[in-house]
């Protein structure tokens, strides 16, 4: 039975994972937190580059069907659909694909680590779709650090958070990418701020819709079994399993291994 891996920088990816696992449950997962190397977003490309190639050959170390790089600073230095004929898939052209559909006014935000943000990813992604749209990006370096804090709920949050929203916001876009999979964790309290009318676009709803057609389609071989989850951390998981699990709800977290990547 063949699983679909999937890596972040830490508990962000969890809500990739999440997505995954409530469209797909017959589905067999491993996932791998490189919480030892957090955060990717403030690294250089080659560097980056470097802990995507670890990763995945981690991954691959088992019977992995697919690759899910469930971090947008990761992303950003991925090249090809495809890793030694293993699908990969990452979060960039899925969010920048939904953006360009749902913005009506043509002016998207997006939000993102500084390495995703400099790279210029999701404007060059945008603009291959439709080079018509105006991009305003915008850094959020101190996001991941609560997320993997937990402090999703702090009011300190909410105070960074409308400090880093308010020059998107006067940008007039109604649409706004969370370029980074820990955003999500954060959606209540950014929707709070920006109102009801900005459209909000995860990537990780895009992206399901994607593997699910893959799925379908015999691109990637489906499971018929019960499905299970395992989790790979590279340093002390204790912290990270209490965070990965909030996120994931009654979606067990099965099991819970320390990698030695190198």
């Amino acid at each position: 039975m063949s699983a679909i891996g999937i890596f972040d920088s830490g508990v962000g990816g969890i809500t990739v994972l999440r997505a995954l696992r409530s469209a797909f449950p017959n589905e067999t997962f491993i996932y791998l937190g490189d919480t030892a190397r957090l955060p990717y977003g403030s690294k250089s490309p080659q560097t980056i580059r470097r802990y995507l190639t670890q990763n995945v050959a981690f991954l691959l170390s088992f019977p992995i069907k697919a690759i899910v790089v469930a971090c947008n600073s990761a992303s950003t230095v991925v090249e090809g659909d495809f890793w030694r004929d293993i699908p990969l898939y990452d979060v960039i052209r899925p969010g920048a694909l939904a953006a360009v559909s749902a913005t009506k006014n043509r002016h998207v935000g997006i939000l993102g680590t500084r390495a995703t943000v400099t790279s210029g990813a999701y404007v060059h992604a945008i603009h291959a779709l439709d080079p018509d749209i105006t991009c305003f990006q915008q850094a959020c370096p101190l996001l991941v650090p609560l997320v993997e804090e937990g402090w999703q709920s702090h009011p300190v949050s909410r105070e960074i958070l409308m400090e880093y929203l308010a020059e998107p916001l006067a940008s007039g876009a109604d649409t706004l990418i969370l370029g980074c999979t820990h955003y999500p964790v954060l959606k209540s309290v950014i929707r709070e701020i920006v109102g009801p009318k900005v459209r909000l676009i995860d990537s990780a709803d895009v992206l399901v819709d994607r593997i699910g057609m893959h799925l379908r389609d015999g691109h990637i071989q489906p499971d018929r079994g019960d499905g299970s989850i395992t989790v790979w951390t590279t340093d002390s998981g204790a912290h990270f399993h209490q965070i990965g699990q909030s996120i994931m709800g009654d979606i067990p977290l099965d099991t819970w291994q320390l990698a030695d990547i190198r």
